[in-house]
């Protein structure tokens, strides 16, 4: 057998890869980059772009991709094996891209490069390699160049760990519940639950820390103690207040650790803390303009989010008897609430969202808005339930994506969009590479032969990741570095994802992709109304609780001692905007994957800055929709060509205001999320 990780035919063959693929195969296509480096940086080799191109780039996007599918492989398919693979392969790895990064023969050859010879793509992709040479340390020298390399490996072990300590204290815990305990909980959980204690041969009803028992028992359980049990176990993963064996996955001293390398490494490149480094590829200009942004906007949200509080406080104190409401209440009190003033519950919803209707819905809107074709195609995958599609304009193939929907073991939590290969010009053979993607879910599966059914967050979800995909794989840039999502900046980069979610609140989008489990009925229009009643239903509480993530990671990057108690800084920044207690023992921090493992360290608030740009882009869609709803295909066609299909080629705000004519404003937000008056008064 040839190692599977060695083959070059255009896409991964997950079926084959086996752990023992990796350290050859890593090693050798790293000996083939070497030597390409080695050759490219000769005295004698052109400063020319597409020469470099034809061979460091060549050799690295085929060492990219091949550990591209090995990191990808211990996201959805994680083993012992594996894992000792990866881990054993990542120094290297490391040491390798820091080193190509920080060369200075290659900084020179590329400085030498005559811009005048490159097109508008290249000239942008030549600027945004010559500032990461800068940032990734190619100026340094002697001891602090060595430091920088040392502190770029440990980083990323520590990065790999912390993701490890989260996905074992999540698989870790279970508890088997008993039929009286789930009292409240919807049948298909409960189902589930029964089903995963007799695959173990045990009594009663395995429950988990997997987002799709976790968040039903929180929202439905009528039972307070188990709802506490299972919250507990599920804010304390990862930390030393987890319960017994658990404790060794804790995350508190990675924490601290990596937050001193961000520090030192932000030092040693001549700027004051890591947040000033993380903000030099964004739209944002300063640490301080990102804070001000989170605070205006917490001002903003706090009057509607009180309200939301002094509401849930006198519900539960008068229609369910709690009259001192602890954390692991106002989930199940939200809930409730929303039943009484809506009339409808989420489990309700759900029997109407089968998965296979969902994604046939998303794939009209997709067709219909950027005039594509999204049919079923052949690949390799790595687990049954993994689908694979390609799209297709004027019957040639744009992209291709891989779909994971259901959550199972050995899986990490969350969503997320990858690229598996980017739109390329090849420079070596001539031919357009086409783009190809990872979605990635984590719903739940389908029980008793019934398809698998999705809560409306969930369907978000899904819209959400395809926005990311659509961005990646719609493109018409043909350099690399900047074709699709490579090269945006990264608060822009959820503009098309959120964009996407808006769509999951149209009435013409929501009767085509929806059929009841068991009768096949559309969702009533009744139900419908109601949704969109309670579609704002503690907008206030859930934009504080954005902002207190945002916040405090920025604050940890900008101000925090990395030796200090992170905790007293999360206290300080929830003092100033949270408007729900929380309990001592929370220790939500050690699993807060997006920032310490995550590519997200002082960019979270990239989520809220998103919205801002999505909410507006999706506001000139309101403005030209027809009579009946339709989207304007003229508004859709500029939203393509202006937004994704310019990629990185040109800066995020030149793209926004291409398409919508103006800067970005606030207005749109706070209108869709039911906050617009406060606009006049804050």
């Amino acid at each position: 057998m040839t190692n599977a990780l060695l083959e070059s035919s255009g896409l991964p063959r997950f079926d084959r890869i086996t752990p023992a693929d990796v350290g050859p195969a890593i090693d050798t296509l790293m000996q083939q980059a070497d030597a390409a480096l080695e050759t490219v940086t000769a005295p004698d080799f052109p400063a020319e772009w597409n020469a470099i191109a034809k061979v460091l780039d060549v050799a690295t996007e085929k060492l990219g991709m091949s550990w591209g599918a090995v990191s990808h492989l211990s996201s959805v398919a994680d083993s012992p094996e594996l894992r000792a693979a990866y881990n054993e392969a990542l120094p290297k790895i490391t040491e390798f891209w820091t080193r190509l990064g920080a060369d200075e023969r290659l900084y020179a050859k590329y400085k030498a490069i005559d811009t005048a010879t490159l097109n508008a793509e290249q000239k942008k992709a030549h600027a945004n390699a010559l500032r990461g040479f800068v940032l990734s340390g190619a100026e340094l020298q002697g001891a602090a160049r060595e430091r920088f390399a040392k502190i770029q490996e440990r980083a990323a072990e520590l990065g790999q760990k912390f993701s490890e300590n989260t996905l074992d204290a999540t698989d870790t815990w279970a508890y088997y519940a008993t039929e009286a305990e789930l009292d409240g909980v919807p049948a298909d959980v409960v189902q589930a639950a029964r089903a995963a204690a007799q695959a173990e041969g045990k009594d009663g009803y395995k429950l988990t820390l997997k987002m799709p028992c976790y968040l039903p028992v929180m929202q439905f359980a009528k039972s307070s103690a188990l709802r506490e049990k299972v919250y507990r176990a599920y804010v304390t993963r990862a930390s030393e207040q987890a319960e017994g064996e658990a404790v060794k996955f804790d995350n508190t001293a990675i924490i601290k650790e990596i937050l001193a390398l961000r520090l030192e490494e932000a030092r040693l490149l001549g700027y004051q803390n890591f947040a000033e480094v993380s903000l030099v590829p964004k739209m944002a200009q300063s640490p301080q303009q990102v804070i001000g942004f989170l605070r205006d906007l917490a001002h903003r949200a706090r009057p509607f989010a009180e309200k939301d509080v002094s509401d849930l406080r006198a519900f539960a104190k008068d229609e369910l008897g709690i009259a001192d409401p602890q954390p692991w209440d106002w989930t199940f009190i939200s809930e409730k609430l929303k039943e009484a003033r809506y009339a409808f519950s989420e489990q309700e919803v759900k029997q109407y969202f089968t998965a296979p209707k969902v994604l046939a819905g998303l794939f009209k809107i997709i067709e219909s808005l950027f005039d594509v074709s999204i049919r079923r195609d052949e690949a390799a995958v790595w687990n049954p339930a993994v689908q694979f599609y390609r799209l297709e304009r004027a019957g040639k193939v744009v992209g291709q994506f891989y779909l994971d929907q259901p959550a199972r073991a050995g899986k990490r939590g969350g969503a997320w969009m990858d690229d598996v290969r980017s739109r390329w010009l090849r420079p070596d053979t001539g031919t357009l590479q086409t783009p190809v993607a990872h979605m990635v879910c984590n719903f739940a599966d389908g029980v008793d032969g019934k398809p698998a059914l999705l809560t409306h967050d969930d369907v978000i979800t899904l819209f959400h990741e395809s926005g990311h995909a659509l961005h990646h794989m719609l493109t018409q840039v043909n350099e690399k570095d900047v074709s699709g999502i490579n090269g945006v900046e990264w608060d822009a980069v959820e503009l098309p994802s959120q964009f996407m979610e808006n769509f999951c609140w149209e009435w013409e989008v929501l009767r085509h992709m929806t059929a009841h489990v068991d009768t096949g009925e559309p969702l009533p229009r009744a139900l419908y109304d109601k949704m969109i009643a309670a579609k704002n239903f503690q907008a206030g509480m859930g934009t504080l609780r954005q902002i207190e993530f945002s916040l405090f990671d920025m604050l940890l990057h900008a101000e925090h001692a990395p030796d200090a108690d992170y905790y007293a800084l999360l206290q300080q920044v929830r003092d100033e905007v949270a408007v729900l207690p929380t309990t001592s023992y929370n220790r939500g921090t050690n699993t807060f994957s997006h920032i310490f493992a995550g590519g997200y360290a002082a960019g979270y608030y990239s989520y809220k800055w998103a919205e801002v740009l999505s909410a507006d882009a999706y506001a000139a869609f309101e403005e030209t929709q027809g009579a009946d709803g339709t989207a304007s295909q003229t508004t859709a066609q500029k939203y393509l060509h202006n937004i994704l299909e310019m990629g990185g080629s040109r800066s995020a705000m030149d793209n926004f205001k291409g398409f919508r004519g103006r800067e970005p404003q606030l207005d749109a937000l706070l209108r869709h999320q039911g906050m617009a008056e406060v606009a006049t008064t804050a």
